[in-house]
């Protein structure tokens, strides 16, 4: 379906036409005085320049035709040349009808859809989640959800730190604890055990220690770096521990990912990108795109019209070891060789900016992505306790995010005890939806690239713009549907019918801005406007809902029509916290 500024535009150009001026002055947007108008045009103002007539006049030209269209139930041109436009309510009406008929709520898939990989989650294995990993997370599960919707193809891989010297750590004083393991015996030939050498708590546990140690002991880090450069250079016994690694590790993350309602189409990490590396590197060289600096080697990506200074990229240490920019371009390589993306989209912390921009320019340059490819960095800010410093436990360490999510949830089902009598069983599974709502919606109607204060007392309200205020809302119209059908009404096939009240019609102008809004949010990759869109709806339906009495409406027709509105409200809500990455209950 076309989007309703875009129909009232069309209306707007005919009419600037036929009064004799140009289109390019027809230009139509929501009122910014809604309480004298719903939508508004300023062309005449620009045009009086070029017509060398007052801005008034070109409006009352205007206005006079729009006057004979039916779409309008008010125009009035006001000085000094401004065109103030409401919609007709049975206009509003039957665009509602067509949008309540259309199985994507007249939402417009894309005419040419993208194949885009997104890069996001990237936490190091063998290391439990914590709160650092919260916003890569949600935001980039939302906007997976929200290509999806439009009908792109997105594919997410989480994209695992499982490479470098956290590896040779981890082995290092595995060997020291259990050093008759066969891993380590190097006459070894037979087939590694199937069971892993730990859990994942020891292996959570190992990690902490041994970088510990590394940082007191110079020998003890001396031979976790030997150990990392012989795993990458394919040692037999360490490879297959980096396998029970991963296969430990991933277990565990999907578990806890789990819980956020985040998935990967991809569990790929730095390792998959390694047999990509020499072949790059020779590529570089051999083009002339690389060259030794101080024993390093770089590729130049400094640009004339840089206002700062971009270091070159480089691509191995002196000593010829890998860095994140090595395995960043061979993943660049490795996904363009697999899966032949339109883009490649990393939602990422900020402050790898400049990381990323030599990346990027980099594979540019040496031709790794076609000419058309795009290379996208999303960042994000961080995410702060009441002090403004980044969010830790009371006891000033980074908090799991197992422990957070646990926390949120109590106070939901604190809450949730606290106000209504529920069976505590259904109330623990209601508050694990509710607070899921509160972590997600309090993190994305943040804008992405803003630092924000994580405040638990204000997300978990169920009033304000909150996750739990949303799907209150969200419940609150099922309970009138599910109460009316009870009482023997019936849904099937009833419309939505011309606004009896402002409350009303806002609600249903409301409505109409969904397909613009969905659109908008994916070409900016701001889940943030749709978590506000959807409080400036739950707020438009709750002024109806409390100045309209729906149930007790004596004439049936109109009950009926009040009941579509509903519905639609319901599935325009529903779509849009599908996409954010959380779910309603049935009740609250």
């Amino acid at each position: 379906m076309k989007k309703i500024l875009d129909l009232i535009s069309e209306e707007v150009v005919k009419a600037f036409e036929e009064a004799g001026y140009s289109a390019d002055f027809a230009k139509v947007t929501l009122s910014n005085r809604p309480d004298l108008c719903e939508y508004q045009c300023n062309g005449a103002l620009a045009a009086a320049k070029t017509y060398k007539k007052a801005p008034i006049m070109i409006a009352n030209d205007v206005v006079a035709k729009l006057k004979e269209n039916g779409i309008f139930q008010e125009v009035q041109a006001v000085s000094p040349g401004f065109i103030n436009l409401k919609l007709s309510g049975d206009y509003l009406a039957e665009y509602l009808k067509q949008m309540q008929a259309d199985e994507n709520l007249s939402v417009e898939k894309a005419e040419h859809p993208k194949k885009i990989i997104l890069d996001y989650g990237g936490p190091n294995v063998a290391k439990p989640l914590h709160v650092g990993h919260l916003r890569s997370a949600i935001i980039g599960e939302s906007i997976k959800r929200l290509g999806r919707f439009m009908g792109h193809e997105m594919i997410g891989d989480v994209h695992l730190g499982d490479w470098g010297l956290q590896m040779g750590l981890i082995i290092t004083e595995l060997r020291e604890r259990k050093p008759d393991l066969v891993y380590f015996n190097e006459s070894y030939t037979g087939e590694y055990p199937e069971e892993p050498p730990f859990t994942i708590s020891e292996l959570e546990e190992i990690y902490p220690t041994a970088s510990g140690k590394s940082k007191e002991d110079e020998a003890y880090k001396e031979a976790a770096m030997q150990a990392t450069y012989q795993l990458q250079h394919g040692h037999r016994g360490y490879q297959g521990i980096l396998k029970h690694i991963l296969n430990v590790s991933v277990t565990d993350l999907k578990k806890n990912y789990e819980r956020l309602d985040v998935s990967f189409d991809l569990w790929k990490g730095e390792s998959d990108a390694q047999p990509y590396i020499p072949d790059m590197v020779k590529y570089l060289k051999d083009n002339g795109y690389a060259y030794i600096d101080d024993g390093a080697l770089v590729v130049d990506v400094k640009e004339e019209s840089d206002t700062k200074e971009i270091p070159p990229c480089m691509i191995l240490k002196s000593d010829g070891a890998s860095l994140y920019n090595t395995t960043d371009l061979a993943t660049i390589i490795e996904r363009m060789k697999l899966y032949h993306p339109d883009e490649i989209l990393y939602v990422v912390d900020k402050r790898q900016e400049l990381h990323f921009i030599q990346c990027f320019r980099c594979a540019k340059k040496a031709k790794l992505v076609e000419d058309d490819t795009r290379l996208t960095f999303l960042g994000f800010g961080t995410m702060n306790g009441k002090d403004g410093k980044p969010f830790k436990t009371r006891d000033g360490g980074v908090m799991r995010l197992e422990n957070l999510i646990k926390e949120i949830n109590e106070e939901m089902y604190r809450k949730i005890m606290e106000n209504h009598e529920t069976d505590p069983e259904e109330a623990r599974k209601t508050a694990q939806i509710v607070g899921l709502s509160a972590i997600k919606y309090g993190d994305l109607s943040n804008q992405a690239s803003k630092d924000y204060v994580f405040d638990v007392d204000r997300f978990t309200s169920f009033e304000g713009n909150t996750g739990p205020y949303i799907l209150y809302t969200i419940v609150r119209i099922k309970s009138i549907l599910a109460r009316y059908q009870a009482e023997g009404g019936s849904l099937e096939g009833i419309t939505i019918q011309t606004p009896n009240s402002e409350s009303e019609k806002a609600l249903m102008l409301a409505l109409s801005k969904f397909n613009a809004v969905m659109e908008n949010a994916f070409e900016e990759l701001a889940p943030h406007k749709i978590c506000a869109y959807i409080y400036e709806l739950a707020n438009d339906f709750n002024h109806f809902y409390h100045e309209v009495k729906i149930l007790s409406e004596e004439n049936e027709e109109k009950k009926k029509g009040y009941l579509a509105l509903l519905m639609l409200t319901r599935d325009v809500l529903e779509s849009c916290i599908h996409v954010l990455g959380f779910t309603s209950p049935e009740r609250m």
